[in-house]
């Protein structure tokens, strides 16, 4: 009977019976080197985060409630900024893979839920006047109420719609839709799209498009690259420059788009487990759509608290530009839109 009993007491140990509350590893009795090298974040922002989803993930219904927020958020942390397999992090902190498995669930599902409070773009007029002031400074494009830009992150073959996520590569993937501020930070975010769709197609189903083209933002637009067409509200470069006008927009254009090139490499260099150098996300579409949402909350919370990364080497395995087709507008409104912006500003 000693084996049995031992088995039941592990149990009950590792998942608790309502009561229990495992305290496997305590922040105090590390290092603030040792949580920045292993977590990739500082012990603060750690308080932070347990002070923010400390309440979703004490749930009375959750079988992992005996694993203390503490000791979940540090091992959801472990999986984003490594990328390695969960059982290895996992036992850097104390915890069984599937108790691992479940950690990282319920983060990705707390953080996922505080999304909309973490990526929006601003409301008030002085807000978005800051917004416009900020991208005019870098390269002197006016009325920019944000980048927009998409990029794949490789997944495993899913059982269902296989084809679907077929990137143009040949790779499994979700093509997911950003838009960021002049300084990195997420206004808008759609990380569901299967790889197949080409970019000008995600944007034409994107919730994004519907806010755009319903809210009617007549006083700024969106700057997107050729893969996307021209419209009132995004304003795409030219595709044969010729006059120096034109010439100087496509520069200006060029020069503040790339914040969101940035922003991508930001989030990957410090999310490796996006970055595909540990191999893809091993997850159905649906919980790796949210996996990637919830590292993009992080992002801005980041950020939010001054932990710009833009500064750091880039690591890792990093995304190749793909070339577009050039997308001819046949919107007369945009195109003369466009051509005003040219006369107005860059004449």
């Amino acid at each position: 009977m000693a084996v049995p009993i031992a088995v039941l007491d592990c149990d009950l140990l590792l998942y608790g019976r309502g009561h229990r509350t495992l305290d496997r590893f305590k922040l105090e009795d590390v290092t603030d080197e040792y949580l920045l090298s292993t977590y990739g974040f500082p012990r603060q922002f750690i308080y932070y985060l347990v002070d923010l989803l400390g309440a979703s993930l004490s749930r009375p219904t959750q079988r992992s409630r005996a694993i203390s927020p503490e000791t979940q958020i540090l091992a959801a942390l472990g999986f984003y900024t490594s990328g390695s397999f969960q059982t290895r992090m996992g036992d850097a902190i104390g915890i069984s893979q599937a108790s691992m498995s479940r950690c990282v669930a319920n983060v990705t599902e707390a953080l996922v839920e505080r999304a909309s409070q973490f990526i929006h773009f601003p409301e008030d007029e002085a807000a978005v006047q800051s917004l416009k002031d900020d991208f005019y400074g870098l390269a002197g494009m006016p009325g920019v109420l944000g980048v927009v830009d998409c990029t794949h992150v490789a997944i495993k073959a899913p059982n269902a719609e296989d084809l679907s996520y077929v990137n143009r590569k040949g790779l499994h993937s979700l093509n997911c839709l950003m838009v960021c501020d002049a300084r990195g930070v997420l206004l808008s975010a759609e990380t569901h799209w299967p790889g197949s769709l080409p970019n000008c197609t995600v944007l034409q189903q994107a919730a994004l498009m519907n806010q755009f083209e319903t809210e009617l933002h007549k006083d700024g637009w969106l700057l997107g690259d050729s893969s996307f067409f021209l419209r009132t509200w995004l304003m795409t470069p030219l595709h044969i420059p010729e006059t120096p006008a034109e010439y100087r927009y496509n520069m200006a254009h060029s020069a503040t788009h790339n914040v969101i090139e940035r922003t991508f490499r930001t989030i990957r260099s410090r999310f490796r487990c996006l970055d595909g150098s540990k191999g893809t996300l091993q997850y159905s579409p649906e919980k790796s759509s949210h996996i990637i949402l919830a590292c993009c909350v992080l992002h801005n919370i980041s950020l939010e608290h001054g932990l710009d990364v833009w500064s750091s080497p880039a690591t890792g395995h990093m995304e190749q530009p793909e070339e577009y087709e050039q997308m001819e507008s046949m919107d007369s409104e945009a195109c003369r839109v466009r051509q005003e912006l040219l006369l107005t500003h860059f004449s």
